[in-house]
């Protein structure tokens, strides 16, 4: 596709997300009102997704290393290369999911309402803005949400994509929590919209995701978490090259 089609469909694929959160918007208001209600608006989020995809004619398609298990929390931590990887997860894992982002993200007219309610914004220039959100996403792990962070903590501008060094701080809440780590390889989301989108635009396509075995961590400490944020980065470094 040219440029210029690929930007146009970049923006359909923005107002139809818009559209859809606009319709479920009554919905999402009555769920928000309490607590106990916020795992379903991870329902009414995967369903914006599935609609704003669909007609876009982007799907989402996951192979699963071993079943995983969907009552079961898990701190999650993947490649970021495209907007599409939140999409991405969202999609494949029918968990109660809680994601972590950037605070700038609260001013946009459709995330910002889902980082109000059940997602946890951050300053990753401030280490107040970083210990209030980990002990946020400690609370939310107690309270039966798995916990998606991208580790790289922002999408890299190289193009093609390569996978960027990780921060430690997932891999620390996962071993204080006792939770496992639950890696995901995003094999080519980049290739239908990569970052944003808005330099390359977008195209319809399917997105290939790898979903690897949880790795446990009850039986490490603190110190183990070099070690462990290595591991997973080394797990899905290889998957990616051999994609």
């Amino acid at each position: 596709m040219k440029l210029t089609l690929k930007r146009i469909h970049t923006i359909f694929y923005r107002y139809s997300i818009a559209v859809f959160f606009t319709l479920c918007y009554p919905a999402l208001f009555v769920l928000k009102q309490k607590q106990s209600r916020y795992k379903y608006i991870n329902q009414i989020r995967r369903l914006i997704i599935f609609l704003s995809s669909s007609i876009s004619g982007i799907f989402y398609s996951a192979t699963f290393e071993e079943p995983i298990n969907r009552h079961k929390v898990y701190v999650v931590c993947g490649n970021h290369t495209s907007n599409l990887d939140v999409s991405a997860v969202s999609t494949i894992l029918k968990n109660n999911l809680c994601f972590m982002g950037k605070e700038e993200l609260l001013s946009n007219y459709v995330l910002g309402y889902f980082f109000r309610t059940i997602d946890i914004t951050v300053n990753r220039e401030s280490k107040m803005s970083s210990f209030r959100a980990f002990k946020a996403a400690a609370e939310h792990l107690r309270n039966g949400a798995s916990v998606v962070i991208f580790p790289e903590a922002t999408i890299p501008k190289d193009y093609p994509p390569e996978l960027h060094p990780f921060k430690n701080g997932p891999f620390r809440l996962a071993i204080e929590m006792k939770v496992p780590i639950l890696p995901i390889s995003s094999l080519d989301t980049w290739k239908v919209l990569w970052d944003t989108g808005k330099e390359r635009g977008s195209r319809p396509g399917i997105c290939d995701i790898f979903v690897h075995k949880p790795i446990e961590t009850a039986h490490l400490t603190l110190d183990d978490a070099d070690a462990l944020r290595d591991e997973v980065h080394a797990i899905i470094n290889k998957k990616l090259q051999s994609a």
